[in-house]
């Protein structure tokens, strides 16, 4: 007793000579709107404010609302939406081919690292506040994702997928086309497989790396070095292999698809998402009403693929590919519009011009997509397939304040996206009247 009513005594004076620590206040802002898009693709809300505590948003309501000691941000003559998601990207690489092939031999993990830290900012700066990072080396991608994520750096959240599974020679074999000295100095980083066996074997090295989704190749691609075609390359059981051993970890599956066939047994097989899904027939509109699956379009991807071909940026087989793939995506992504697929925005950018991913939205529309839907497949949508609507894709209490302002109206000049002045991540300011806000310590 004597001992218990001693301790008592200890901490009761320690916590007397101890002082209190004062919990810092949260940063308050206030926008000022003239419009804002809370929920794209419904009614707007007209002069309204955006009240922003922390990282999240507080309340959006009616009328242009002070709050004492809050800073307030006038976009009274601007739209107000959502920050943008582009469902696949490749963050690291440089943005000219010709150049990245010049001075392959040359580049170390370490500049890879850099190239990848600018991309980011490009693709924040120009309002996409997060992406998924569609393959690469995962220990950069996922190194960059983690420093965003404890807001060391500045950038997009990233959904990583590691490195693409695919089978030998396919699409994510990066001893494709290689002289013999290059093959042979590239080890299999755990990525390529074959038999449903080693499939599934394949899937949990990525989730080991710390895949947040599996993405495979289900068919040939465009800028792998391996003539062809783009037909199927995995084979049916494969892709179930990799389908069910994903979701045993709770991970959603992507596919690369160019070639029908390989598009259908993907979408068979239970994958999430189609990435390209260039080539497609009756039964591909029936597959993608039946499992619910979302069409990325990517429709950039195969122009600036055509376009580095022409001007010899490509080697002999890639450029081939391209030739097979330009023109038909927009022709798959028209139908689509037509038979009410779920499609998610996604530009594949790292064959397009990082910074530039908004330029989508013109071909989207371009081909029967109205302004208001492509905008809601880089907000709603794109949240619902990357399995994060409960923090971003709306401005609604409790989200995440990822947040971004142009001038004009959106809805009918989707174009206007492509020069986003005001850029708001996680209650950061990132961006204003169209200057970054950026730091050295960003």
């Amino acid at each position: 007793m004597k001992f218990a009513a001693g301790l008592a005594a200890t901490v009761a004076a320690f916590a007397l000579a101890t002082p209190s620590i004062a919990q810092t206040p949260e940063a308050v802002t206030v926008i000022h709107a003239g419009t804002v898009l809370t929920d794209p693709g419904k009614a707007a809300l007209s002069n309204a404010s955006v009240i922003v505590r922390g990282r999240t948003i507080e309340a959006v309501q009616p009328g242009f609302v002070d709050v004492p000691g809050a800073k307030v941000v006038d976009l009274r003559n601007a739209t107000v939406l959502p920050g943008l998601i582009d469902s696949h990207v490749h963050l690291s690489g440089l943005d000219d081919r010709f150049q990245a092939r010049l001075l392959a031999s040359t580049r170390d993990n370490e500049d890879e690292a850099y190239t990848a830290l600018i991309n980011a900012r490009k693709t924040l700066l120009a309002g996409f506040t997060t992406v998924r990072d569609l393959g690469g080396d995962p220990r950069l991608v996922i190194s960059l994702r983690d420093a965003i994520n404890a807001g060391d750096l500045a950038g997009p959240t990233i959904i990583s997928a590691a490195r693409m599974v695919s089978v030998s020679g396919g699409h994510g074999d990066a001893r494709n086309g290689r002289n013999r000295d290059g093959a042979a100095a590239v080890a299999n980083p755990g990525n390529v497989c074959n038999g449903a066996d080693d499939c599934r074997r394949a899937v949990r090295e990525q989730i080991s790396a710390g895949a947040d989704v599996i993405k495979i190749a289900a068919t040939g691609g465009v800028l792998s070095n391996v003539p062809g075609g783009l037909n199927q390359q995995m084979m049916d059981d494969e892709m179930r292999a990799v389908v069910a051993t994903a979701r045993t970890f709770d991970r959603k599956v992507a596919a690369h698809a160019h070639g029908v066939e390989g598009v259908n047994a993907a979408l068979r097989a239970g994958v999430s998402s189609i990435e390209h899904g260039t080539f497609t027939n009756e039964e591909t509109f029936r597959l993608y009403k039946e499992t619910g699956a979302y069409y990325v379009p990517t429709l950039l991807a195969p122009a600036a693929a055509l376009a580095d071909g022409q001007r010899g940026a490509l080697t002999a087989a890639q450029f081939d590919k391209a030739k097979l793939a330009a023109g038909n995506a927009e022709k798959s992504f028209g139908e689509a519009i037509k038979r009410g697929v779920k499609i998610a925005f996604g530009t594949d950018t790292g064959v397009s011009p990082h910074g530039r991913n908004a330029e989508e939205f013109a071909l989207m529309t371009k081909n029967g997509m109205s302004p208001a839907l492509a905008i809601r497949s880089a907000t709603v949508d794109a949240a619902e397939l990357l399995g994060l609507s409960a923090r971003v894709g709306t401005i609604e209490p409790g989200k995440e304040a990822d947040i971004i302002a142009v001038a004009g109206d959106p809805t009918s000049n989707v174009r206007l996206l492509e020069n986003v002045g005001f850029v708001m991540k996680r209650g950061k300011l990132i961006k204003l009247d169209g200057k970054p806000q950026l730091t050295a310590a960003d």
